[in-house]
C-alpha cells in the first residue's frame, strides 16, 4: 500500500545551519575573523581557536576576547514540479542570528598557556519559511491533482514551522612553547548539541466547484464511495447477477483500483469487492492524517574530540606558520518529542511519526586540518593565508535517500576545503586596516543536496580593522559577506498519481555578517 506524506517532510529535517566553513562546521569564531578570514597563524587571544600552539606568543598574564556577530541568511529554492500552482515556484526562508558569540580565555606563564573557548561550532540560528518548502507542498499538489476529475482545483492550509540549531563548543587546552621557534598544544572540545522543531498544520482545505471543502471530509467521502462500491460488488455477487469468479471488467472500476494501487490484472469480481472495501478503510485512515497537527520536538546529544596543534616562528619573526588538527566529534543524538508529527501509514496500517520519542541518528562533526601562514613584509603590512580541509567522507550526518540512511562517501565525492587570504596594514600605533577573501569548495553529490540542507561553493568578502582603546583594550570590527554558486538537483519523483515526473530544483543562498569584538590583557608582563 502506498503511503502518503504530507506533513513537513523535508522541513523537520533541519541540519545545522553553516554560515563559514564546512558542511557543518562553523568557522567565523572571531570579529578579527571576519575582516580578514585567514587566523590559522594567528597569535592573538583568538588563537585559542585558531591556531592554540601560537598563544605561547602571548605577553605573560591573562587575556580574555569577548566577541559578537549578527548573521543574516537568504535562501531561495525554486521547483518547475508541474502540479505546483504558478509553477516554477520560489520558496524564500530566512534565517537570523541576532546574537552569535564567541569567548576565549588565556593564562600565561613561563613557557606554558592554558586556554578555554566557548563558541557555536555548528548551527546557532533560528530558521522561518512563509509558505514552506517544495518536499512539503509538492504532496499537496499531487493530493488536488489526483482528485481534478471529482472537480478539485487547488488546495490551501494554514502552515506554520520554527526550527533552530546550535551546537556549544566548550574548548580546553595547554600549549608548551619547546623553544623560541617551536611551541605544541594539546586539547579537546566538549559539544553539546540541540535542535528544536515546532509548527502546526491546520485547516487543510481542497478548492472545489462548490468552495473549499475540509481535505479531511473530502477523503472521508472518498472512502464512502469506495464502500459503497465493495458494496454494490458484493450485492450483485449475492443475489447472482454477477459471477464472483469472472475477471473484473468494468473500466472506471479497474481506473479506480489502478491509481490506488489495488488492483492486480485478471482480478475477480469477489476479489475487486474486497479490494474497494480494503481500500476504503485506507482511505479513511489517511483522511485522518489530514486532520489539524501541532508538533513539538527536541533533539539533544553531545561528544568530545581531542585537538592537536603545532606553531612554527622563522626568519627571525617574520614568517609564523600555524598547524591544527581537529578528531571527528562523534554525536548521536536523540528525540525528546513532546507532540510528533504523523505523516503516514506503514504495512499494518499504523500511523508513522516523524520523530519517535527516544529514537536517535547521527550527525557527526567532522575531522578538520588546518594550515596557516602570516608572514610580515614591512613593519606596517602584513599578508596571511589559510588551509582548511574537512574529512566530511569519513563522518556521518545522518543523510536518507528515499527514508534509508546512507553513508557520507556515498552522496560527497571528495573532502570540503577552504582557502583564505587576508591583508593587514598598520596605518598609525593604534590603528590597523585588514581586507580578506575565502573561497570554500564543497564535494557533495546531487544526492545530498535538499531543498533545505544544501550545500554550495562560494565566495566570502570581508573588511574592518582594530583599535587599541588602550594598552590592555583592543577592539575589532569587521563585515563579511558571502555569494554562492548556484546549484541544482534534477531528479526522478514518483507522485501520487502514478507517474514518474523529472524535477529540477535550484538552490541559492547568501550570508551577511557584522562582527564586533573586544580583546582584554589583564595583569601581565611582557615577555622576554
Amino acid at each position: 500500500m502506498k503511503r502518503i506524506t504530507l506533513l513537513f517532510v523535508g522541513l523537520l529535517s533541519l541540519p545545522f545551519f553553516s554560515y563559514s566553513g564546512g558542511i557543518v562546521t562553523n568557522q567565523n569564531q572571531s570579529a578579527a575573523y571576519i575582516r580578514m578570514f585567514a587566523r590559522d597563524a594567528s597569535t592573538d587571544i583568538d588563537a585559542v581557536f585558531f591556531n592554540p600552539a601560537g598563544l605561547t606568543k602571548l605577553d605573560d598574564g591573562f587575556h580574555l576576547s569577548l566577541n559578537y556577530q549578527y548573521i543574516n541568511q537568504n535562501k531561495v529554492v525554486t521547483s518547475d514540479y508541474p502540479y505546483l500552482a504558478n509553477t516554477p515556484v520560489d520558496y524564500e526562508g530566512k534565517i537570523s542570528v541576532p546574537i552569535f558569540p564567541g569567548v576565549y580565555a588565556a593564562y600565561k606563564t613561563g613557557k606554558f598557556v592554558f586556554s578555554f573557548g566557548w563558541n557555536p561550532v555548528g548551527g546557532g540560528g533560528g530558521a522561518t519559511f512563509d509558505r514552506g518548502l517544495p518536499s512539503f507542498e509538492i504532496p499537496l499538489s499531487d493530493l488536488a491533482a489526483a482528485y481534478s476529475a471529482q472537480g478539485v482545483t487547488g488546495y490551501s492550509l494554514d502552515a506554520y514551522f520554527e526550527g533552530s540549531s546550535v551546537f556549544w563548543g566548550y574548548q580546553l587546552g595547554a600549549s608548551y612553547e619547546i623553544n623560541d621557534m617551536i611551541s605544541v598544544y594539546l586539547g579537546a572540545r566538549y559539544v553539546t548539541a540541540k535542535n528544536t522543531y515546532s509548527g502546526h498544520l491546520n485547516d487543510l482545505m481542497l478548492t472545489t466547484l462548490g468552495g473549499p471543502v475540509p481535505a479531511r471530509n473530502f477523503l472521508e467521502g472518498v472512502g464512502d464511495q469506495l464502500e459503497a462500491t465493495s458494496n454494490t460488488i458484493a450485492g450483485a455477487i449475492t443475489l447472482g447477477y454477477i459471477d464472483p469468479n469472472a475477471a473484473f471488467a468494468d473500466p472506471t472500476g479497474i481506473e479506480t483500483l489502478t491509481r490506488l494501487g489495488a488492483y492486480q490484472p485478471g482480478m475477480t469480481n469477489a476479489q475487486a469487492a474486497t479490494a474497494f472495501g480494503q481500500s476504503a478503510v485506507v482511505m479513511d485512515l489517511n483522511a485522518a492524517l489530514l486532520r489539524d497537527q501541532e508538533g513539538e520536538i527536541e533533539q539533544t546529544g553531545s561528544g568530545i574530540a581531542p585537538i592537536i596543534g603545532a606553531n612554527i616562528n622563522l626568519l627571525d619573526k617574520k614568517l609564523n606558520i600555524g598547524l591544527k588538527y581537529e578528531f571527528m566529534t562523534k554525536l548521536e543524538l536523540e528525540n525528546n518529542t513532546t507532540q510528533d508529527f504523523y505523516t503516514g501509514l506503514d504495512a499494518s496500517y499504523q500511523e508513522i511519526g516523524m520523530f519517535p520519542d527516544g529514537a536517535k541518528t547521527r550527525n557527526d562533526m567532522p575531522a578538520m586540518f588546518a594550515v596557516g601562514f602570516d608572514y610580515k613584509i614591512t613593519d606596517k603590512f602584513s599578508v596571511a593565508s589559510g588551509f582548511h580541509m574537512y574529512f566530511d567522507k569519513s563522518a556521518d550526518y545522518g543523510r536518507e535517500i528515499d527514508d534509508v540512511h546512507v553513508d557520507n562517501d556515498e552522496v560527497i565525492d571528495r573532502n570540503s576545503t577552504e582557502f583564505a587570504l587576508g591583508l593587514e596594514y598598520k596605518v598609525t600605533d593604534k590603528l590597523l586596516l585588514s581586507i580578506g577573501y575565502l573561497n570554500t569548495q564543497t564535494g557533495v553529490t546531487e544526492d545530498y543536496q535538499t531543498d533545505l540542507s544544501y550545500s554550495q561553493n562560494s565566495n566570502t568578502i570581508g573588511l574592518g580593522g582594530a583599535y587599541a582603546i588602550s594598552s590592555g583594550i583592543k577592539m575589532n570590527v569587521g563585515f563579511g559577506y558571502t555569494v554562492y554558486n548556484d546549484a541544482r538537483k534534477i531528479y526522478d519523483y514518483n507522485n501520487k498519481l502514478g507517474q514518474t515526473v523529472v524535477v529540477t530544483e535550484e538552490y541559492d543562498k547568501d550570508n551577511l555578517f557584522v562582527a564586533f569584538g573586544l580583546d582584554f590583557k589583564l595583569w601581565n608582563k611582557k615577555s622576554e
